[in-house]
């Protein structure tokens, strides 16, 4: 007799069961009501409720105007370019943990979905006061470091389209003053370097530059973090120096890898 393909595990937990077969409908077929959920599910609409409010809180998913719940950035990042971003994950690894032997901060690999920044990799460096690491977590992406660089590489209708108006109806409180975000990528494009200085984080200053693919497109972030009671601005030429050169030889890897 056949095995199965998959054995369920001997102590099954049920919401756990749940909410990962709610993300997966989410990601699949785009879109779902608390209803539909529920009824996918074989679970109270309170039940689905909450399994849905969680992975919202997560970022696994994120609820329109239109009361329907869709994929968050966790679970676009996946179907959008998963085999993209686990190599350059791979890739940047070595080059990561180059720059915490060199710095001696903690180093971050980031990309963007849409108006958020995911920390895709993070190396912690040595020191007892640091910067923890921030792997998987996700923030907007113009309170970033990296996140403002890979904003700074779009066009303005581009940036137009991640910041519509009405992508923002149920949290405007969340959406960024245009122009005052155009300026601030206007600098950044000319210098190649952003700083962030406790922007996302109290007392966490960071210091980044984009990793590009063969055309020039910026794709990812590579960015150093620290406590601010030790940033140094004297030293931030010296630090955008070593990101750049970890930057250019994740890019050559990233190219060979294919």
């Amino acid at each position: 007799m056949d095995k199965p393909l998959k054995t369920p595990p001997p102590y099954p937990i049920a919401s756990v069961d749940h909410a990962l077969r709610a993300a997966t409908v989410l990601q699949m077929e785009g879109g779902a009501t608390v209803s539909q959920i529920a009824e996918r599910l074989g679970v109270a609409r309170s039940t689905a409720h909450r399994l849905l409010a969680m992975l919202v809180y997560r970022d696994f998913a994120v609820q329109g105007e239109d009361r329907v719940y869709r994929a968050g950035p966790v679970l676009e990042l996946a179907a959008h370019s998963q085999s993209f971003v686990s190599r350059l994950r791979a890739v940047a690894l070595p080059h990561l943990q180059r720059v915490v032997d060199l710095l001696d901060e903690t180093t971050n690999l980031i990309v963007r979905t849409g108006d958020t920044a995911r920390f895709i990799a993070s190396v912690e460096c040595r020191q007892t006061l640091r910067v923890g690491s921030r792997e998987g977590m996700v923030f907007p992406a113009h309170r970033t470091t990296a996140g403002l660089l890979l904003l700074a590489d779009l066009t303005d209708e581009e940036l137009d389209d991640v910041y519509a108006p009405e992508r923002y109806t149920d949290r405007p409180g969340e959406r960024p003053d245009l122009d005052r975000l155009r300026t601030e990528l206007k600098r950044l494009r000319r210098n190649g370097s952003a700083v962030n200085r406790e922007r996302s984080e109290r007392g966490l200053v960071a210091v980044g530059v984009p990793v590009r693919d063969t055309g020039g497109r910026a794709r990812a972030g590579l960015s150093v973090s620290m406590p601010s009671a030790r940033y140094d601005p004297q030293r931030l030429r010296s630090l955008v120096a070593v990101l750049d050169a970890s930057a250019r030889a994740v890019e050559r890897d990233l190219t060979e890898a294919g």
